[in-house]
């Protein structure tokens, strides 16, 4: 049997596919919401579908519900900066992710919250290093 031959969960079920995308979102940032920090539930579109965002890794960052429904549909940064929670390098981070940097986006979100550990987050920067070897310059 060729590797041509054998199917895959994924192509058979297309929505497992779409739930193991989301998890992994969440995974990269430990489950907190890109923006303040707080638990993430939902994924919010940095550029808005409504203004033509897609629905592609670097457009797309794990929110908490109150901050995905405050942005609504404005742009992340122009609503980000307004905000009380407004933190210089968290918007870095949003802008390394949204550039497909997100090894850099991960550790300057691990400098914007520096009293969690760093060894689950080093074990996640590892498994990114190795998937995202081919970003490096």
């Amino acid at each position: 049997m060729h590797s041509k031959d054998a199917v895959f969960l994924d192509e058979l079920c297309p929505k497992l596919r779409v739930r193991r995308w989301r998890q992994s979102l969440h995974t990269f940032t430990g489950k907190k919401c890109i923006y303040c920090g707080k638990p993430s539930e939902s994924i919010d579109h940095v550029l808005p579908r409504s203004r033509g965002g897609l629905s592609v890794t670097e457009n797309c960052v794990p929110a908490c519900l109150s901050c995905n429904g405050h942005k609504s549909d404005t742009e992340a940064f122009d609503w980000y900066r307004h905000q009380r929670f407004y933190d210089p390098r968290r918007a870095m981070a949003i802008r390394a992710w949204i550039d497909g940097d997100l090894r850099l986006a991960l550790r300057l979100l691990q400098w914007a919250q520096p009293h969690e550990s760093y060894s689950t987050k080093d074990k996640k920067l590892k498994i990114i290093d190795e998937d995202f070897a081919w970003q490096a310059a």
